[in-house]
Protein backbone atom coordinates (compact mmCIF):
# COMPACT_ATOMS: atom_id res chain seq x y z
CA UNK A 1 0.00 0.00 0.00
CA UNK A 2 1.21 3.49 -0.79
CA UNK A 3 2.75 5.34 2.39
CA UNK A 4 0.06 7.93 3.50
CA UNK A 5 1.53 11.35 4.95
CA UNK A 6 1.90 11.72 8.52
CA UNK A 7 -1.14 13.34 8.98
CA UNK A 8 -3.17 11.23 7.10
CA UNK A 9 -1.77 8.46 8.76
CA UNK A 10 -2.59 9.74 12.43
CA UNK A 11 -6.44 9.96 11.08
CA UNK A 12 -6.38 6.20 9.30
CA UNK A 13 -5.40 4.86 12.51
CA UNK A 14 -8.01 6.78 14.53
CA UNK A 15 -10.81 6.12 12.22
CA UNK A 16 -10.11 2.70 12.05
CA UNK A 17 -9.78 2.52 15.82
CA UNK A 18 -13.35 3.80 15.86
CA UNK A 19 -14.39 1.49 13.50
CA UNK A 20 -13.01 -1.84 14.93
CA UNK A 21 -15.56 -0.99 17.55
CA UNK A 22 -18.93 -0.36 15.44
CA UNK A 23 -21.32 -2.99 14.88
CA UNK A 24 -20.63 -5.39 12.02
CA UNK A 25 -23.97 -6.22 10.07
CA UNK A 26 -23.42 -5.95 6.38
CA UNK A 27 -25.72 -3.03 5.82
CA UNK A 28 -23.32 -1.06 8.65
CA UNK A 29 -20.36 -2.48 6.77
CA UNK A 30 -21.95 -1.13 3.57
CA UNK A 31 -22.62 2.60 5.01
CA UNK A 32 -19.37 2.75 6.73
CA UNK A 33 -17.47 2.31 3.21
CA UNK A 34 -19.94 4.64 1.86
CA UNK A 35 -19.04 7.33 4.21
CA UNK A 36 -15.55 6.54 3.78
CA UNK A 37 -15.12 6.69 -0.28
CA UNK A 38 -16.69 9.77 0.37
CA UNK A 39 -14.38 11.43 2.92
CA UNK A 40 -11.76 10.33 1.17
CA UNK A 41 -12.80 11.97 -2.43
CA UNK A 42 -13.77 14.94 -0.07
CA UNK A 43 -10.08 15.28 1.26
CA UNK A 44 -8.26 14.37 -2.19
CA UNK A 45 -10.29 17.92 -2.85
CA UNK A 46 -9.26 19.68 -0.72
CA UNK A 47 -6.82 21.94 -2.54
CA UNK A 48 -9.56 22.62 -5.57
CA UNK A 49 -12.64 22.53 -2.50
CA UNK A 50 -10.28 25.70 -0.76
CA UNK A 51 -9.58 27.34 -4.36
CA UNK A 52 -13.10 27.28 -5.06
CA UNK A 53 -14.34 28.38 -1.60
CA UNK A 54 -12.05 31.38 -2.06
CA UNK A 55 -13.06 32.31 -5.22
CA UNK A 56 -17.08 32.46 -4.71
CA UNK A 57 -16.10 34.58 -1.03
CA UNK A 58 -14.36 37.06 -3.03
CA UNK A 59 -17.35 36.97 -5.99
CA UNK A 60 -19.78 37.51 -3.08
CA UNK A 61 -17.70 39.65 -0.33
CA UNK A 62 -14.73 41.04 -1.50
CA UNK A 63 -15.30 45.41 -2.12
CA UNK A 64 -14.60 46.23 -5.82
CA UNK A 65 -12.99 49.25 -4.60
CA UNK A 66 -10.47 47.39 -2.46
CA UNK A 67 -6.82 48.43 -2.97
CA UNK A 68 -5.73 44.56 -3.60
CA UNK A 69 -7.31 43.80 -7.34
CA UNK A 70 -9.84 41.02 -6.93
CA UNK A 71 -7.34 38.61 -8.84
CA UNK A 72 -4.41 39.37 -7.09
CA UNK A 73 -5.73 38.24 -3.81
CA UNK A 74 -7.00 34.89 -5.58
CA UNK A 75 -3.55 34.44 -6.17
CA UNK A 76 -2.03 34.93 -3.15
CA UNK A 77 -4.68 33.12 -1.66
CA UNK A 78 -3.83 29.78 -3.90
CA UNK A 79 -0.12 30.46 -2.82
CA UNK A 80 -1.08 30.16 0.67
CA UNK A 81 -2.81 26.96 0.10
CA UNK A 82 -0.32 25.27 -1.40
CA UNK A 83 2.01 26.16 1.18
CA UNK A 84 -0.34 25.00 3.64
CA UNK A 85 -0.86 21.88 1.68
CA UNK A 86 3.12 20.80 1.88
CA UNK A 87 3.95 22.06 5.21
CA UNK A 88 0.88 20.45 6.77
CA UNK A 89 2.03 17.51 5.09
CA UNK A 90 -1.18 16.64 3.33
CA UNK A 91 1.04 16.70 0.16
CA UNK A 92 4.75 15.35 -0.34
CA UNK A 93 7.39 16.85 -2.02
CA UNK A 94 7.30 14.19 -4.54
CA UNK A 95 4.06 15.46 -5.44
CA UNK A 96 4.51 18.59 -5.17
CA UNK A 97 6.73 18.47 -8.63
CA UNK A 98 3.65 17.05 -10.78
CA UNK A 99 1.51 19.61 -9.31
CA UNK A 100 3.99 22.35 -10.39
CA UNK A 101 4.13 20.61 -13.90
CA UNK A 102 0.16 20.91 -13.86
CA UNK A 103 0.33 24.64 -13.11
CA UNK A 104 3.18 25.28 -16.04
CA UNK A 105 1.36 22.94 -18.48
CA UNK A 106 -1.93 24.94 -17.45
CA UNK A 107 -0.01 28.49 -17.51
CA UNK A 108 1.00 28.06 -21.11
CA UNK A 109 -2.47 26.56 -22.42
CA UNK A 110 -3.83 29.84 -20.83
CA UNK A 111 -1.61 31.91 -22.48
CA UNK A 112 -2.43 30.81 -25.46
CA UNK A 113 -6.01 30.49 -25.19
CA UNK A 114 -6.86 33.56 -23.68
CA UNK A 115 -5.49 35.16 -26.64
CA UNK A 116 -7.10 33.72 -29.34
CA UNK A 117 -10.66 34.39 -27.76
CA UNK A 118 -11.14 31.19 -26.08
CA UNK A 119 -12.11 33.11 -22.55
CA UNK A 120 -11.21 35.28 -20.56
CA UNK A 121 -9.88 37.33 -17.26
CA UNK A 122 -11.58 40.66 -15.57
CA UNK A 123 -8.17 43.18 -16.31
CA UNK A 124 -7.41 44.30 -12.77
CA UNK A 125 -4.23 42.93 -10.93
CA UNK A 126 -0.06 42.99 -11.37
CA UNK A 127 0.07 39.19 -10.55
CA UNK A 128 -0.46 37.71 -13.98
CA UNK A 129 1.35 37.37 -17.34
CA UNK A 130 0.03 38.75 -20.38
CA UNK A 131 -3.90 38.76 -19.89
CA UNK A 132 -3.54 35.81 -17.61
CA UNK A 133 -3.98 36.08 -13.38
CA UNK A 134 -1.31 33.95 -12.23
CA UNK A 135 -4.11 32.32 -9.99
CA UNK A 136 -5.04 30.51 -13.12
CA UNK A 137 -2.51 27.95 -12.85
CA UNK A 138 -3.50 26.97 -9.46
CA UNK A 139 -6.40 25.70 -11.10
CA UNK A 140 -5.19 23.12 -12.97
CA UNK A 141 -2.31 22.32 -10.27
CA UNK A 142 -5.97 21.96 -8.36
CA UNK A 143 -6.82 19.31 -10.72
CA UNK A 144 -3.03 17.64 -10.40
CA UNK A 145 -3.61 17.98 -6.58
CA UNK A 146 -6.46 15.72 -6.64
CA UNK A 147 -5.22 13.24 -8.87
CA UNK A 148 -1.90 12.37 -7.38
CA UNK A 149 -3.88 12.29 -3.93
CA UNK A 150 -6.75 10.17 -5.24
CA UNK A 151 -3.78 7.60 -5.78
CA UNK A 152 -2.49 7.29 -2.90
CA UNK A 153 -5.38 7.81 -0.55
CA UNK A 154 -7.20 5.01 -2.61
CA UNK A 155 -4.13 2.97 -3.43
CA UNK A 156 -4.90 2.19 -6.77
CA UNK A 157 -4.09 -0.98 -8.61
CA UNK A 158 -5.05 -1.75 -12.06
CA UNK A 159 -5.49 -4.48 -14.20
CA UNK A 160 -4.40 -4.38 -18.29
CA UNK A 161 -3.16 -0.87 -17.88
CA UNK A 162 -1.68 0.39 -20.98
CA UNK A 163 1.72 0.96 -21.47
CA UNK A 164 2.80 4.35 -20.39
CA UNK A 165 4.96 5.03 -23.56
CA UNK A 166 1.76 4.76 -25.52
CA UNK A 167 -0.63 6.80 -22.72
CA UNK A 168 2.27 9.58 -23.62
CA UNK A 169 1.96 9.74 -26.94
CA UNK A 170 -2.18 10.35 -26.65
CA UNK A 171 -1.71 12.73 -24.39
CA UNK A 172 0.54 14.72 -26.02
CA UNK A 173 -1.24 14.70 -28.99
CA UNK A 174 -4.62 15.68 -27.18
CA UNK A 175 -2.51 18.70 -25.67
CA UNK A 176 -1.56 19.86 -29.22
CA UNK A 177 -4.81 19.37 -30.07
CA UNK A 178 -6.00 22.00 -27.92
CA UNK A 179 -4.04 24.40 -29.61
CA UNK A 180 -3.77 23.10 -33.55
CA UNK A 181 -7.46 22.88 -33.34
CA UNK A 182 -8.13 26.31 -34.01
CA UNK A 183 -5.97 26.46 -37.17
CA UNK A 184 -6.37 22.92 -38.40
CA UNK A 185 -9.48 20.01 -37.92
CA UNK A 186 -10.45 20.03 -34.59
CA UNK A 187 -9.23 16.26 -33.84
CA UNK A 188 -11.25 15.87 -31.03
CA UNK A 189 -13.32 12.68 -31.56
CA UNK A 190 -10.17 10.91 -33.28
CA UNK A 191 -8.61 11.51 -29.98
CA UNK A 192 -11.71 10.36 -27.92
CA UNK A 193 -11.52 6.94 -29.94
CA UNK A 194 -8.04 6.69 -28.94
CA UNK A 195 -8.38 7.01 -25.46
CA UNK A 196 -11.07 4.29 -25.62
CA UNK A 197 -9.46 1.82 -27.49
CA UNK A 198 -5.77 2.48 -25.44
CA UNK A 199 -8.37 2.38 -22.03
CA UNK A 200 -11.14 0.04 -22.87
CA UNK A 201 -9.85 -3.32 -21.06
CA UNK A 202 -8.22 -1.57 -18.16
CA UNK A 203 -10.27 -2.10 -14.76
CA UNK A 204 -9.41 0.22 -11.36
CA UNK A 205 -9.30 -1.68 -8.26
CA UNK A 206 -10.00 1.15 -5.10
CA UNK A 207 -9.13 0.03 -1.48
CA UNK A 208 -12.11 2.12 0.55
CA UNK A 209 -11.63 0.87 3.99
CA UNK A 210 -11.51 -3.48 4.07
CA UNK A 211 -11.65 -4.38 0.56
CA UNK A 212 -11.41 -3.44 -2.52
CA UNK A 213 -14.16 -2.13 -5.52
CA UNK A 214 -13.91 -3.00 -9.38
CA UNK A 215 -14.46 0.31 -11.50
CA UNK A 216 -13.93 0.56 -15.08
CA UNK A 217 -11.46 3.40 -15.55
CA UNK A 218 -13.03 5.11 -18.83
CA UNK A 219 -16.21 5.47 -16.23
CA UNK A 220 -13.58 7.01 -13.73
CA UNK A 221 -12.88 9.45 -16.24
CA UNK A 222 -16.22 10.40 -17.32
CA UNK A 223 -16.89 10.95 -13.67
CA UNK A 224 -14.02 12.64 -13.10
CA UNK A 225 -14.99 14.89 -15.62
CA UNK A 226 -18.29 15.43 -14.61
CA UNK A 227 -17.46 17.10 -11.35
CA UNK A 228 -14.95 19.22 -12.50
CA UNK A 229 -17.49 20.86 -14.91
CA UNK A 230 -19.88 21.46 -11.91
CA UNK A 231 -17.20 23.17 -10.10
CA UNK A 232 -16.08 24.88 -13.45
CA UNK A 233 -19.60 26.45 -13.44
CA UNK A 234 -19.84 27.67 -10.04
CA UNK A 235 -16.38 29.26 -10.47
CA UNK A 236 -17.06 31.27 -14.01
CA UNK A 237 -20.17 32.39 -11.69
CA UNK A 238 -17.82 33.93 -9.11
CA UNK A 239 -16.08 35.53 -12.07
CA UNK A 240 -12.85 33.49 -11.98
CA UNK A 241 -12.71 33.84 -16.07
CA UNK A 242 -15.62 33.86 -18.56
CA UNK A 243 -16.69 32.10 -21.72
CA UNK A 244 -17.81 34.23 -24.83
CA UNK A 245 -21.19 33.95 -23.83
CA UNK A 246 -21.02 34.50 -20.68
CA UNK A 247 -19.70 38.55 -20.89
CA UNK A 248 -22.96 39.93 -21.17
CA UNK A 249 -24.39 37.59 -18.03
CA UNK A 250 -23.37 34.45 -16.49
CA UNK A 251 -25.06 31.08 -18.13
CA UNK A 252 -24.17 27.46 -17.61
CA UNK A 253 -21.32 26.52 -19.23
CA UNK A 254 -22.08 24.14 -22.06
CA UNK A 255 -22.31 20.63 -21.64
CA UNK A 256 -20.30 19.82 -25.05
CA UNK A 257 -17.01 21.34 -22.70
CA UNK A 258 -17.24 17.59 -20.64
CA UNK A 259 -15.46 16.34 -23.78
CA UNK A 260 -12.92 18.62 -23.17
CA UNK A 261 -12.57 18.10 -19.60
CA UNK A 262 -12.61 14.31 -20.54
CA UNK A 263 -9.39 14.77 -22.18
CA UNK A 264 -7.56 17.08 -19.84
CA UNK A 265 -8.34 13.97 -17.55
CA UNK A 266 -5.96 11.75 -20.04
CA UNK A 267 -2.97 14.32 -19.91
CA UNK A 268 -3.77 14.48 -16.02
CA UNK A 269 -3.69 10.66 -15.35
CA UNK A 270 -0.61 10.45 -17.85
CA UNK A 271 1.22 12.82 -15.64
CA UNK A 272 0.60 11.33 -12.28
CA UNK A 273 1.48 7.51 -13.54
CA UNK A 274 5.07 9.33 -13.99
CA UNK A 275 4.63 10.20 -10.10
CA UNK A 276 2.57 6.80 -9.10
CA UNK A 277 3.73 3.93 -11.68
CA UNK A 278 0.15 1.79 -12.27
CA UNK A 279 0.94 -1.33 -10.42
CA UNK A 280 -1.02 -4.67 -10.65
CA UNK A 281 -3.39 -5.82 -8.11
CA UNK A 282 -1.23 -8.42 -5.35
CA UNK A 283 -2.21 -11.77 -6.26
CA UNK A 284 -3.71 -12.29 -2.45
CA UNK A 285 -6.28 -8.82 -2.79
CA UNK A 286 -6.97 -10.99 -6.34
CA UNK A 287 -8.70 -13.96 -4.43
CA UNK A 288 -11.82 -14.47 -3.89
CA UNK A 289 -11.56 -14.45 -0.40
CA UNK A 290 -10.40 -10.78 -0.81
CA UNK A 291 -12.97 -9.53 -3.23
Amino acid sequence: MRRLTTLEQLIDDRAHRLIARAPTSRAWRFLVEFLVFGAKQAWACLFGALLLIVILAARLWYPDDAALARNDLLTIAAILIQIGMVVGRLETLRELRVIVLFHIVGTIMELFKTDVGSWSYDGDGVLRIAAVPLFSGFMYAAVGSYMVRVFRLFDLRFEKYPRRWMTAIVAAAIYANFFTHHVLPDARWVLIVAVVALWWRTVMHVRVLRGRFRMHILIAFGLVALFIWIAENLATWGGAWAYPDQVDGWQPVSIAKLVSWFLLMIISVVLVTWVYRPEPLDERESSPANR
